[in-house]
């Protein structure tokens, strides 16, 4: 494992820890099951609903009879996709103090990339609404073919194409899948506690160190 100056790139999730996506991802799917007629779900429940593809989020919101249905999780899946396409941006913003870190890690040189189980093309957007000012030498969201986190092949292929080692990567995530990616990746696991996800599960998950505000991460690297 490098030591904290050794790193050369940081590789971010999205939801949870540069965006505040939950609002617009609950909505969407509350819904879904409004129109289904089930019931609804709270904010709360919706955090560990999500970070694992928008088909586990229907599984995990749908009651246990409809879920265990696969004709009635897709049709479900195709109403969440077409809802949450005009709801993606509505109530997401990005977390507070990440715009600092963002300029901080700029300054310092390091590259930024990002990767999510958000399909690829709502990672795009959200990152292109959101964060446009920085840049971020790839943005992998979920893609047709590849396996989603925590299998590490994504975050490998990203220090690939960036040329940079595993080892010299930190990984910024909020969620025991994020941490299980970054282990398997053979890159530096922190977890980020202003997400969905609370200490025992990122500490569980494998993260190296965890942070409760996003400029904590410069410690990090000093």
């Amino acid at each position: 494992m490098p030591r904290s100056k050794d790193f050369r790139a940081i590789l971010f999730d999205i939801d949870g820890t540069l965006l505040d996506t939950i609002e617009d991802l609950a909505d969407s799917m509350n819904s879904v099951l409004s129109r289904s007629g089930f019931p609804l779900h709270g904010l709360g429940e919706y955090k560990y609903f999500v970070g694992d593809g928008m088909e586990n989020l229907v599984r995990r919101a749908l009651p246990h009879s409809a879920a265990s249905d696969p004709r009635k999780v897709s049709e479900c899946l195709e109403m969440l996709l077409g809802l949450y396409d005009l709801n993606w941006n509505v109530k997401t913003r990005p977390y507070p103090g990440i715009a600092e870190l963002l300029d901080a890690l700029s300054a310092r040189g390091l590259k930024m990339a990002v990767l999510s189980n958000k399909i690829n093309d709502f990672a795009l957007r959200v990152i292109n609404e959101f964060l446009p000012a920085w840049r971020f030498e790839l943005v992998f969201g979920e893609r047709p073919g590849v396996a989603r986190k925590p299998d590490p092949a994504s975050a490998l292929e990203i220090a690939a194409r960036m040329a940079v080692e595993p080892a010299d990567f930190l990984y910024l995530g909020d969620t025991a899948t994020d941490m299980k990616t970054a282990n398997g990746a053979g890159m530096f696991a922190v977890g980020a506690l202003w997400g969905f996800r609370e200490a025992g599960e990122l500490a569980a998950g494998g993260a190296a160190r965890i942070i409760a505000y996003p400029m904590e991460l410069l410690e990090l690297l000093d």
